[in-house]
C-alpha cells in the first residue's frame, strides 16, 4: 500500500510506534540528569511535531486553528506482584479512569503552543490505600510554547510526571540493608520547568537551555529522594553533510536534597558532562544518534551517615528508530549511564531497550519490547552507602484494535525480572491490562 494511501487509523498506529519508540529509548533511560533531560527535549519536540501532522482530522472540539482532543478511556489491570516481593507477592486488580488531553494552537507558522496530559485515577481494589492519581503525557510534553523568531526558535516548557510503578526503576530493591522497604508504594512526581534557545545558521546549530526540576516521592518512605536540580545545557550541531550531523554537547546540574544533615538523606551534589554526538538521518524513516563523553560528579557530604567520594565515569548511548515499511517499525537504545541513586548517591549501569511495532494487519497495532539493565548501587561510597549489583530484564506485548470507529481496545502484558547478589532482593512480576479508549472520530 503507498505510503499517500494510508488510512487515518493506520497512520495513528504507525505515529503511535514511532512516539513509543522514541519515548521507550530516551524517557526511561535516566542517564546524567541534564543530559538526560535534553534528550528528553529533542524526543518531546519530535512527538509534537508527530502528533501534530497526524492529528490534523482529529479532535473533539476545533475553532478556526485552535484543535482540542479529548480521549477518555478505562482500564483493568491484574498485578501479581504489586510489592516486588521475593517471598511474599501481593497480588491485586487496578481499576484505572483516565483522560488525555491534547491541545494545539499555531499562533502563525513559528509560534505554537501545545499541550498534551493524561490525568487519571488507580484504584487498587484490594488493596486501597495503595490507590494514587496519575498524571504524564504521552508525547512526554506537558505545556509548551514555541516562539520562532527569524532564526531563533524559544521553547518555554513545563513537564509534568507522577506516577507510582516501582518496577519501572531497576534501583528499586525490596530490602535495604537488611530492612523491608516499603517498594509497592515507590513513585515520584517530578515538574521540570524551563527555557531553551535553537539558533539556525543553516549548517551549524546552536541551542542551549536551562530547566528547574522537582522530585518527590509519593511516598513518606522514600523523602530521601526529595530534592531539587538547576540543569543547563548548550550544544553546538554541525550540519557536514546533507544526512550527517556532528557536534559537541555539555551539561551541568546542581542538586539539592531537602533532607540534608539527615541520616537517611543523600548527599548534595553538583555534575558535569561533556562530549560529541553524530546523527544519521538517510531518510525520512530512518534516525540513529550516537553519543559518548565524559561524566563527573562531586559531592557535597551534607549527609550525616552517607558518603561518597566524587566519581570521574563515561557515558555511551545508542539510539535507532527506523520505519522501513508501512507495516514495522522498531527503535533501539543500548548504553551505559551513572545516575543519581534511591538509596544510595551513585547507581552505574548498562542497558538495552529495543521495539518493534507491527501493523501487518488492518486496524491492528501489535508492539512488542525487551529491556535489560545490569546496575551497580553504591558507586564511590565510603560508609553508610547501600551496596547492590543487579540484573533487571524482561519484556512487554501490547495488541491495539478499533472495534468500532470511536472505539478501541488494547491488550497489554509485561514480565519484569530482577535478580540481585543480596538474597530476597529479586523478584518476578506479571502485569496484564485490558484499556478501552474512546475517540471522537
Amino acid at each position: 500500500m503507498p505510503r499517500g494511501c494510508r488510512s487515518a487509523y493506520s497512520r495513528w498506529l504507525a505515529v503511535w510506534g514511532v512516539v513509543c519508540g522514541l519515548l521507550s529509548a530516551v524517557l526511561p533511560a535516566t542517564a546524567q540528569e541534564a543530559l538526560r533531560n535534553m534528550q528528553a527535549g529533542d524526543a518531546n519536540a519530535s512527538s509534537r511535531t508527530q502528533q501534530v501532522q497526524s492529528s490534523q482530522q482529529d479532535y473533539t472540539y476545533r475553532n478556526g486553528d485552535f484543535r482540542l482532543l479529548v480521549l477518555p478511556s478505562l482500564g483493568l489491570d491484574w498485578n501479581d506482584n504489586i510489592n516486588l516481593s521475593h517471598n511474599n507477592p501481593m497480588d491485586d486488580y487496578i481499576v484505572k479512569p483516565a483522560v488525555g488531553v491534547t491541545a494545539s494552537y499555531p499562533f502563525t507558522q513559528q509560534n505554537l503552543l501545545y499541550l498534551n496530559v493524561s490525568i487519571g485515577y488507580d484504584r487498587y481494589l484490594n488493596h486501597p490505600s495503595l490507590s494514587t492519581f496519575d498524571l504524564n503525557s504521552s508525547s512526554g510534553t506537558g505545556l509548551s510554547f514555541d516562539i520562532g523568531i527569524k532564526h531563533v526558535t524559544l521553547n518555554l516548557h513545563d513537564w509534568l510526571n507522577y506516577t507510582q510503578d516501582a518496577a519501572q526503576n531497576g534501583a528499586v530493591a525490596s530490602t535495604v540493608n537488611g530492612s523491608v522497604v516499603n517498594t509497592e508504594s515507590y513513585g515520584t512526581f517530578q515538574n521540570t520547568a524551563g527555557l531553551s534557545a535553537t539558533w539556525d545558521l543553516n549548517q551549524v546549530t546552536l541551542s542551549a537551555g536551562y530547566d528547574h526540576q522537582n522530585v518527590l516521592a509519593t511516598s513518606g518512605s522514600f523523602n530521601n529522594i526529595n530534592h531539587a536540580s538547576e540543569m543547563l545545557f548548550a550544544r553546538a550541531g554541525f550540519q557536514v553533510h546533507p544526512k550527517i550531523l556532528l557536534g559537541l554537547e555539555s551539561t551541568a546540574s546542581f542538586t539539592t536534597y531537602d533532607q540534608s544533615g539527615s541520616n537517611t538523606s543523600l548527599n548534595d551534589n553538583n555534575a558535569y558532562t561533556v562530549g560529541p554526538y553524530i546523527t544519521l538521518t538517510p531518510d525520512a524513516y530512518f534516525q540513529m544518534t550516537a553519543r559518548g563523553g565524559f561524566s563527573t560528579y562531586q559531592f557535597q557530604q551534607t549527609s550525616a551517615a552517607i558518603q561518597t567520594s566524587s566519581q570521574d565515569s563515561w557515558y555511551a548511548g545508542l539510539t535507532v528508530s527506523h520505519q522501513p515499511t508501512d507495516f514495522m517499525s522498531y527503535s533501539l537504545a543500548v548504553g551505559r549511564e551513572v545516575q543519581l541513586g534511591i538509596q544510595s548517591d551513585l547507581v552505574q549501569d548498562w542497558y538495552v531497550r529495543p521495539s518493534i511495532t507491527w501493523n501487518f494487519i488492518r486496524g491492528f497495532g501489535f508492539n512488542t519490547s525487551f529491556f535489560y539493565e545490569h546496575g551497580t548501587q553504591g558507586v564511590g561510597n565510603v560508609a553508610g552507602n547501600f551496596t547492590e549489583s543487579y540484573d533487571q530484564y524482561g519484556g512487554g506485548l501490547s495488541l491495539q484494535h478499533a472495534l468500532t470507529s470511536r472505539l478501541s481496545l488494547a491488550v497489554n502484558y509485561r514480565l519484569t525480572l530482577r535478580s540481585s547478589n543480596i538474597a530476597n532482593n529479586g523478584y518476578t512480576q506479571n502485569l496484564v491490562g485490558l484499556q478501552l479508549t474512546y475517540h471522537p472520530q
